[in-house]
């Protein structure tokens, strides 16, 4: 048995990004940039005014300014600024010729249709210079990011029409056991709905991945192994729930070494989660999780997502925070780390109603989970905690 900090390890280490592709920077949202971008002009391309005012000469500003000009934005100016004379300039029109400032509208007095009045000098040029914010052949987004809407505007402006991403994985979800049946069955006194198989193909949507999903294997070597085949031939990663404990029916190890997967791990010292087992094959990643849904949905979340965000060539950073406990938690067994959701409330950590792995409906009232170390029996109230949110 492994720590979870060796299996994350484990995981990681095996992790190779997946093969690129071009795609429309239109259709690029959640994707991951595959090589830097740099920008095929300066940015802004001309010096142009930040406000709607007047362009003027600094020197002039004490003096009634005429007004020569008017300058929308898309036109360029067609007379030079001389001697206290002006132009209405629009934001971000081009600058004319000899002027050096601009005077924002608020600060200006109109005294007929050709002369205006300087109340109060600027305290700032207000123009926008050319390449100010980015110089030609500048790098402006990094290989690696996952691709947001304000980086569709970048690309839109240095004209990256296409864009090398990150191919996206593709993840097979298989439940196994005999009493499962889809949430559209009503289930009978000996059988339960399966909701690990929705719960896993929402966690693998979320994360930006493909969900595959296989369907129900029956509690049969045969009938596990042709939907394992069928999942690793069709998909990067394959998750199996259920069947990886010991009981007489819990053989999907056996049949993933049969699948010709190098089992790497069995067995995890977590709380929930410990039969928890990984292998690789030819470039595939299988997972076989718990069939209690807690479970299965923790070790997704400490697990499987940062092997999918690195299959996508992005590092996954957790969204981690501190806050101090509300009340103490106390366990009994401390021989693994154990997990437990909560809710925050008043500034505080409170622990959500939990009965054990099987409680799904404590994840649904959970902000997050926090976690207790290897030997640790007791966190009290006040002290701080880290919080994993989900």
């Amino acid at each position: 048995m492994i720590t979870i900090e060796e299996a994350y390890k484990t995981v990681i280490d095996t992790a190779c990004c997946l093969q690129t592709e071009k795609i429309k920077f239109t259709e690029s949202l959640g994707r991951v940039l595959a090589e830097n971008v740099k920008s095929d002009i300066e940015m802004p391309p001309f010096d142009k005014s930040a406000m709607d005012g007047y362009a003027c000469r600094k020197t002039d500003l004490k003096n009634n300014l005429e007004i020569i000009e008017i300058i929308p934005a898309g036109k360029i100016p067609e007379k030079e600024i001389g001697v206290n004379q002006c132009a209405n300039i629009m934001t971000g029109a081009p600058i004319p010729r000899g002027a050096d400032c601009v005077v924002q509208v608020e600060l200006t007095e109109l005294i007929n249709d050709k002369l205006v009045k300087i109340n109060t000098e600027p305290a700032r040029a207000n123009i926008s210079y050319k390449g100010e914010d980015v110089k030609e052949g500048e790098i402006v987004l990094q290989k690696g990011i996952k691709i947001e809407a304000q980086h569709i505007a970048i690309f839109a402006a240095v004209g990256y029409t296409e864009v090398l991403v990150y191919k996206t994985p593709k993840v097979g979800i298989i439940s196994t056991g005999d009493e499962l049946v889809e949430p559209n069955i009503k289930p009978s006194l000996s059988q339960i709905r399966n909701s690990n198989g929705y719960q896993l193909i929402a966690q693998v949507k979320k994360c930006g991945a493909i969900a595959n999903y296989i369907g129900i294997a029956d509690d049969t070597p045969q009938d596990t192994f042709e939907k394992v085949n069928k999942a690793l031939n069709e998909n990067d990663i394959v998750l199996l729930t259920g069947g990886v404990s010991m009981g007489s029916f819990d053989f999907v190890p056996d049949v993933l070494k049969q699948a010709g997967i190098k089992i790497l791990f069995d067995s995890v010292a977590v709380k929930p989660g410990k039969p928890t087992t990984f292998g690789v094959a030819n470039g595939k990643y299988c997972f076989g999780l718990p069939g209690n849904p807690v479970s299965s949905f923790v070790q997704f979340e400490l697990l499987v997502k940062p092997l999918i965000y690195h299959l996508m060539g992005e590092e996954y950073k957790n969204i981690d925070i501190q806050m101090p406990l509300g009340v103490d938690i106390k366990r009994r067994n401390p021989d693994r780390k154990a997990y437990f959701p909560i809710i925050f409330k008043n500034g505080c950590i409170y622990p959500v109603d939990y009965h054990g792995s099987a409680h799904i409906h404590a994840l649904s009232l959970a902000h997050g989970i926090i976690s207790m170390e290897i030997g640790q029996s007791e966190l009290r109230k006040g002290e701080k905690v880290h919080v994993r949110q989900i």
